[in-house]
């Protein structure tokens, strides 16, 4: 394995209990440190992969009704070229590989499991406990892909392997601005969005970077975040738990789930809600603000902006 100097972009919220780095980084700083980390060989390209992994893995690839396999090199070299002389549906598609467990219904993505030829070429940050450790995810994207806007109820680090990503990240106390539909946003477009549909999405305040080979970037739990392959690019998530064990969901294979408690409360209030469609729109409104303005009292933090 080769070892090299990386930067590590990290983003910081205020008043988190984090050991990363052990270091304190303001939010909205980015802030470089040069850190040693034994990532990955320099050559890790498209070609590389073919070589090492090849034909050892089938990938089912979903075209709408009909399921197809797909080996691992030829989804390799698809995922790395911008127009296809195969393809399932059209010459531009775009290909995706998001690991997941054995059971994804049981089973979290280690990438140690799914990718032990890849394990001796990976080694993960140190940077929380191992009893904290939740999944890995290993990630392939086309140039042009692009993830949409949502968040994780874990911290992670986003490491970029190869290929150039931009991430573009939005604080939490910005969720009223970005029209959610349970954990995304249904604004798709975050350089030209439809402010007639959309028209407080103006007011959410983004922050924006790129990771090229060998940058790690942490994303805190609940931070919002868009990513866009602007090349080929392969990357790998590492989750940790940084609330007790018990505050999660223990079904949740993907660490996406709301936590146990937060998720009670959504269902008691659209339990009230619905107790208050008896009333006429008056007396809901009416009552529908008193709920407001009391889970403002009782629950909104002042401790960050």
């Amino acid at each position: 394995n080769l070892c090299r100097f990386t930067k590590i972009l990290v983003w910081r919220q205020l008043n988190r209990v984090s050991n990363i780095l052990n270091h304190s980084f303001l939010i909205r700083c980015l802030s470089c440190q040069s850190i040693l980390l034994s990532l990955v060989p320099l050559n890790f390209s498209p070609l590389w992969f073919s070589s090492i992994i090849g034909h050892t893995l089938d990938l089912i690839a979903v075209s709408f009704s009909k399921k197809q396999t797909l080996p691992f090199d030829k989804f390799i070299h698809r995922a790395a070229e911008n127009k296809h002389t195969e393809f399932f549906i059209s010459e531009d598609e775009k290909y995706y590989l998001r690991s997941l467990g054995e059971d994804p219904r049981k089973d979290i993505a280690d990438i140690r499991k799914q990718f032990p030829l890849l394990e001796e070429d990976i080694k993960i940050p140190e940077f929380f406990e191992k009893e904290q450790f939740f999944s890995s995810v290993f990630r392939i994207s086309s140039p042009g892909l692009q993830l949409w806007t949502h968040y994780d109820v874990m911290d992670n680090f986003l490491i970029q392997v190869t290929g150039k990503k931009r991430v573009v990240l939005f604080s939490p106390r910005d969720a009223q601005y970005l029209y959610l539909s349970g954990t995304k946003s249904e604004v798709l477009n975050l350089d030209n969005p439809d402010l007639n549909k959309y028209p407080l999405f103006f007011k959410a305040r983004r922050f924006e970077c790129v990771l090229e080979a060998g940058d790690v970037l942490f994303i805190p739990a609940l931070w919002f975040h868009n990513v866009i392959s602007e090349e080929f690019g392969v990357g790998v998530n590492v989750f940790w738990k940084h609330l007790s064990s018990e505050c999660y969901d223990k079904t949740d294979t993907y660490g996406n789930k709301d936590p146990t408690a937060a998720s009670r409360a959504i269902q008691i209030l659209d339990r009230a809600l619905k107790t208050l469609e008896v009333l006429p729109e008056e007396y809901r409104d009416f009552y529908a603000r008193r709920m407001v303005l009391r889970i403002q009292d009782k629950a909104f933090s002042s401790n960050y902006e």
